[in-house]
């Protein structure tokens, strides 16, 4: 009884840490570094995970799609042309 307690306890931590973000930072410099022209978006999505806004311009000749993320008072973005990445800016602080 007492190792199915521990292991329900543990199961529980380990959810409760993946639906509230105790994995630490997800944005951050190095991970942004990571995100190069041409990536495709599901490329940046597992780098970044998810963006918390999305953007989307179909033009003449192309689609633009822009990732925004936020964390904190800190945001990147992230510009896809025709589904590749063509531009990043970020606000991220060491």
């Amino acid at each position: 009884m007492k190792r199915t307690s521990k292991l329900l306890a543990t199961l529980l931590i380990a959810a409760t840490c993946v639906l509230c973000g105790c994995h630490g930072k997800r944005l951050t410099k190095a991970n942004v570094a990571e995100v190069t022209d041409g990536m495709s978006r599901k490329q940046v999505e597992s780098i970044l995970g998810p963006p918390t806004s999305i953007d989307s311009t179909d033009l003449l000749i192309m689609k633009k799609v822009t990732y925004g993320y936020q964390q904190d008072h800190e945001s990147v973005t992230i510009v896809f042309l025709n589904d590749k990445v063509a531009s990043k800016e970020s606000s991220l602080h060491d």
